[in-house]
C-alpha cells in the first residue's frame, strides 16, 4: 500500500527516446517505492512461456486458461516468479501485498500454486522484475526518461501488450505520437 511521498501504485510509462532494451516503450506497474528504492513489473513484454507450462516446470498443477501467458517482469533476477491478480485471491498469502484496491501482488510458490488451483479471472504471472535503487528512479524522471500516469485496472489487465504504451499515454491526456522527451518531472 502507498505512504505519503510514494510513487506507488502507479504506471510508469517510458519516454519515446529511453533507449534502454529492457525499457523501450514498456510501461511499469509500481508495486513499492519508498526510500529505500522501487519495484514494478513491466506489464508489456510478454514471454515466450505459458502459465501451463511454468506450472509444470515447477510441479504446480495448472487449471487455468491454456492460453495463458507469461509476462518479463524486468531484467532483475528473471529466475523469480510474481503474481498480480486483480481480486483478493492473493489477500491471504503470507507476504501478499495490496497494491490498491482489488489489485494484489506476490512473489512465493505459494501464490503461485492459490492461483494455479483456482485462476482468478484478472491474473497476471511474470519472471523477473524491474528495481530502482535509492533515489534512482527520482533521478530518471527528472532526467526525463519516464512519466508516471495514474493506476487504472484495465491497463493491468486488459489492454493488450502492443497496445498498453499508447493506452498509457491516454490515460494522460495525451497523444503519444506528440510526445517530445524533455528533461524534468512530468
Amino acid at each position: 500500500m502507498a505512504t505519503e511521498n510514494s510513487l506507488a501504485p502507479s504506471l510508469l510509462v517510458a519516454m519515446p527516446d529511453l533507449a534502454d532494451p529492457n525499457f523501450c516503450r514498456t510501461v511499469v506497474l509500481l508495486v513499492h517505492h519508498d526510500e529505500d528504492g522501487t519495484v514494478g513489473l513491466v506489464l508489456n513484454r510478454p514471454a515466450d512461456v505459458r502459465a501451463e507450462d511454468l506450472c509444470e516446470t515447477l510441479g504446480v498443477s495448472w487449471r487455468g486458461p491454456r492460453e495463458l501467458g507469461v509476462h518479463w517482469g524486468g531484467p532483475v533476477q528473471p529466475e523469480t516468479g510474481w503474481v498480480v491478480t486483480g481480486d483478493d485471491a492473493l489477500a491471504c498469502v503470507a507476504g501478499a501485498t495490496r497494491v490498491e484496491t482489488g489489485i494484489h501482488f506476490a512473489g512465493s510458490l505459494e501464490a503461485l500454486r492459490i492461483v494455479a488451483a483456482q485462476p482468478p479471472e484478472r491474473l497476471r504471472i511474470f519472471l523477473g522484475y524491474a528495481g530502482w535503487g535509492p533515489g534512482q528512479l527520482e533521478t530518471e524522471l527528472i532526467q526525463g526518461a519516464w512519466v508516471l500516469a495514474p493506476l487504472s485496472h484495465p491497463a493491468v489487465f486488459d489492454v493488450a501488450s502492443d497496445q498498453l504504451w499508447d493506452h498509457a499515454w491516454r490515460l494522460l491526456g495525451i497523444d503519444p505520437a506528440t510526445v517530445i522527451s524533455t528533461p524534468g518531472i512530468h
